[in-house]
């Protein structure tokens, strides 16, 4: 047998073996992973097959997979965690449930860097199968839901969104006002059995823009939080029940929405000597979560700063993501971060309120907010620039900064579905 075919047999001996090596569709190496649930925060390099992580390690060797992505200068994390979101859209005009308020998930989840995000009493245990339907199960991002105590969730009267002016009211008509104000459509029963038929999609209650004096709503937000064993995420735009009440009535797991809001209709946690009040900090204590919901109005410095430079940090990021909010001061949960970094958070504490506390706070921490081998593959690399930045809050003040989260590329079940400068991209010519 000649050299030359005997080179050919060896070439083709090595290329088969290389072929036979490559047990990863894809390896993410160089990059700083951290992970808060399993403790990593150093350089690593993250294999993935199948849509799944299946390995975590150092010096993964790039002939093992089909795929590699430089990961350098940037972090490696898991996918973020939104859990306050509203993307029920349709086409409903001037109404948050099914309307055009409402943003479509895929429209912003990965650019952020976000693969789940958690709609916040959207619907109720009346339109949720609609929800389910035309919208959940068509979006490729990971959607879970606070299902509303109020039957038709947030699909009534806008007014009490604060998105329309009052002369709206003489447009609309009987059956568009039925809304969250109708006590006898908040049945804990019906919401806690919708809940139960659908636990791989609904992951607790919300109670929340109701403007009556009776506690009732409230309390049967609770009761269906007991029956279907989820947490409650409450609004804070219950005018009538104090804060102070509200959180006492509050288990742990119970989260509170715009934690560091400033409004006449509600305490804020910062007293008038410039520190976190005493019940709040008994019942972050006791384990209710306290969640930022920046929305368009729900986050102030004046509250924020303080409550930090005492030491007490919320629990998780979510954003109030919807059609005001994003083109506000909130802009997106990369931006929450942001601010906080810039605060003065370190970046450890601040991925943290991004992936695994949001994934425990939902009960899903046995598959979300983490990296661990075996999970589905939901990775965000992030860059973290350097410049002059301003942050925004809701009443239109700003705070400087000198560094800012960029989503560089997003992956769901192991599928990249966001990649700002082609680092999974083949290169031309």
């Amino acid at each position: 047998m000649s050299k030359l075919v005997c080179h050919f047999f060896l070439i083709m001996f090595f290329w088969v073996s290389l072929c036979d090596a490559q047990v990863f569709d894809l390896i993410i190496k160089n990059g700083h992973v951290i992970d808060p649930k399993n403790n990593l925060d150093s350089k690593l390099d993250i294999g993935i097959s199948n849509g799944i992580i299946k390995k975590v390690s150092y010096n993964l060797s790039p002939y093992q997979s089909k795929k590699i992505i430089d990961a350098s200068g940037m972090f490696v994390v898991p996918g973020l965690i939104d859990i306050h979101t509203h993307v029920f859209v349709g086409g409903i005009p001037d109404v948050f449930a099914n309307g055009r308020n409402s943003v479509s998930a895929d429209n912003f989840s990965f650019r952020s860097g976000i693969t789940t995000m958690v709609d916040a009493g959207t619907s109720g245990w009346r339109n949720f199968p609609i929800f389910k339907k035309n919208v959940i199960e068509k979006s490729k991002t990971r959607i879970l839901v606070f299902l509303n105590i109020a039957g038709n969730g947030m699909s009534g009267d806008p007014i009490l969104t604060g998105l329309v002016d009052d002369n709206y009211l003489e447009k609309i008509t009987s059956d568009e006002k039925y809304n969250q104000q109708d006590i006898v459509d908040m049945n804990a029963q019906k919401t806690a059995s919708v809940i139960n038929q659908n636990k791989d999609v609904i992951i607790g209650v919300k109670i929340g823009h109701y403007e009556g004096e009776e506690i009732t709503p409230f309390k049967r937000a609770i009761e269906a939080g007991i029956i279907a064993n989820v947490p409650v995420i409450v609004e804070c735009h219950l005018p009538e029940i104090s804060l102070e009440n509200q959180l006492r009535m509050m288990r742990k797991g119970d989260i509170l929405s715009h934690s560091f809001e400033n409004v006449e209709e509600r305490e804020t946690i910062i007293d008038e000597n410039g520190n976190v009040r005493k019940y709040v900090i008994d019942a972050k204590q006791r384990g209710v979560i306290f969640d930022v919901s920046h929305g368009g109005y729900g986050f102030w410095f004046n509250q924020a700063l303080p409550a930090l430079n005492n030491g007490f940090k919320p629990d998780t990021f979510g954003s109030d993501l919807h059609k005001f909010s994003m083109n506000k001061g909130m802009k997106n949960m990369l931006n929450i971060m942001s601010k906080y970094l810039n605060m003065g958070m370190n970046i450890n504490d601040v991925i943290l309120r991004a992936t695994w506390n949001p994934a425990k706070s939902i009960k899903r921490g046995d598959d979300l907010g983490s990296l661990t081998v075996g999970n589905k593959a939901d990775i965000a690399v992030l860059s973290l620039d350097s410049g002059n930045f301003g942050f925004v809050d809701a009443a239109g003040f700003k705070i400087k900064g000198d560094k800012k989260f960029q989503a560089e590329l997003t992956i769901k079940d192991g599928l990249i579905q966001w990649d700002l400068n082609g680092l999974g991209a083949r290169k031309y010519n």
